[in-house]
């Protein structure tokens, strides 16, 4: 049985401004107040795990741990299985040092294109994964992870969403996640699964 959340403040170990105020409308319903990572000047721990499981509980007992109060956090990533499901836990790092997820997706396609992967939706099978942890205080820890199954597609089509949205395709569907509304993505996304987890684990 998950713990329920009763507290009335949260915070959200991410030092991105949009990923904390995404996560502030989807709990607005249940009256917490949240607070970012970066709004306290908490410093960022070092993500040495080797499952999105262990890298979201790191980021969120350190916040907990600095702070005194409840944190919330994520780790994500997408996973292609003809490379060995690589960019994986290192999604972030394909991006280069700008972070730009133009690079990531080249780079994907690179490495598809030099393993002679053929451009089809059965060859490029991917799947984008969130894992949140949310812990107290005392230390004790919910996780939750969501997953969204599709595949790779190019060139990268549309202008929504962020990161690697632009390059991937769910199945059932023939658009890319960037070619979808906020609402759309949100109603199948990996995050968007965690998140109804917590919520009808913890917050419900």
């Amino acid at each position: 049985m998950a713990r329920r959340f009763t507290l009335p403040k949260l915070v959200v170990a991410t030092h991105n401004r949009g990923k904390a105020g995404e996560i502030a409308t989807m709990l607005s319903p249940f009256g917490v107040k949240i607070v970012s990572a970066g709004d306290l000047g908490l410093p960022a721990p070092d993500e040495t795990g080797t499952t999105f499981e262990a890298n979201a509980t790191i980021k969120a007992l350190a916040a907990t741990r600095a702070s005194g109060l409840p944190a919330l956090a994520d780790d994500s990533g997408l996973s292609v299985h003809a490379l060995d499901h690589q960019p994986g836990l290192y999604t972030a790092d394909w991006e280069g040092p700008t972070r730009d997820a133009t690079v990531g997706m080249r780079r994907i396609q690179d490495e598809l294109r030099a393993r002679h992967v053929p451009e089809t939706d059965t060859a490029r099978i991917a799947t984008f994964h969130c894992v949140l942890a949310l812990a107290w205080p005392d230390e004790h820890l919910e996780l939750f992870h969501g997953t969204l199954d599709g595949s790779i597609v190019w060139p990268p089509r549309g202008t929504g969403g962020h990161g690697y949205d632009p390059c991937f395709q769910p199945n059932g569907d023939i658009r890319t996640t960037a070619e979808m509304s906020d609402a759309e993505k949100n109603a199948i996304s990996h995050r968007g699964r965690a998140f109804r987890l917590m919520v009808e684990a913890c917050f419900g």
